[in-house]
């Protein structure tokens, strides 16, 4: 199977409930056994530490982007694979679209809601067109997709809108999608 970037957005909030704590552990897991790179924000807390951590303790490559006031409030935990320093959030999201070939949604804040929205939004406009795909399995997703669905309905977003994101309501699907696409880069790649 060909290597596979995988640009994770998520909550760096400790206070989520354990369930949210263990699908990130078990992304992590996986990303590693599957021998991918994971991407993610580079922080050491919340769910995105959890996935790293596991992606590391597992034998994964881990690659974190971290602009330098985030660095120098939160620090950089260097166990958590390589790390990039970059000087604004806007050049974190940059790089991060850069390395990656594949984005993933798991539950966060405003700034995952930022992370994703503008992922999709680059997907839409022909910016890039790697797929972002959002882990649905505690229904967490559900009040953004309902706002998809309304905006296609009142018009301010395009009929076709949900083209641009796909959603996994198990990590099992989600896992199923990412191989889909790795494959599909190998076969238009030879």
């Amino acid at each position: 199977m060909t290597s596979l970037g995988v640009c994770l957005f998520c909550s760096a909030s400790v206070k989520l409930p354990e369930p949210y704590f263990d699908l990130a552990r078990r992304f992590g897991d996986r990303i590693a056994a599957e021998g991918w790179v994971l991407v993610y924000g580079g922080g050491g807390n919340g769910l995105m530490g959890a996935a790293a951590r596991s992606a590391a303790t597992r034998g994964g490559r881990v690659l974190g982007v971290m602009p330098q006031m985030l660095a120098d409030r939160e620090g950089i935990d260097l166990s958590l694979g390589e790390h990039q320093i970059v000087d604004t959030l806007a050049e974190r999201k940059a790089q991060m679209a850069q390395a990656a070939d594949i984005f993933v949604g798991l539950p966060g804040g405003i700034g995952t809601l930022d992370e994703v929205s503008e992922m999709i939004t680059w997907n839409e406009l022909g910016i890039h067109k790697k797929p972002m795909i959002l882990l649905n399995e505690f229904g967490f997703w559900d009040p953004l997709l309902e706002f998809f669905r309304q905006g296609v309905v009142n018009g301010v977003l395009r009929a076709g809108f949900e083209r641009h994101y796909g959603v996994a309501d198990t990590l099992d699907t989600l896992f199923d999608q990412l191989r889909d696409h790795a494959r599909g880069r190998t076969s238009s790649a030879g």
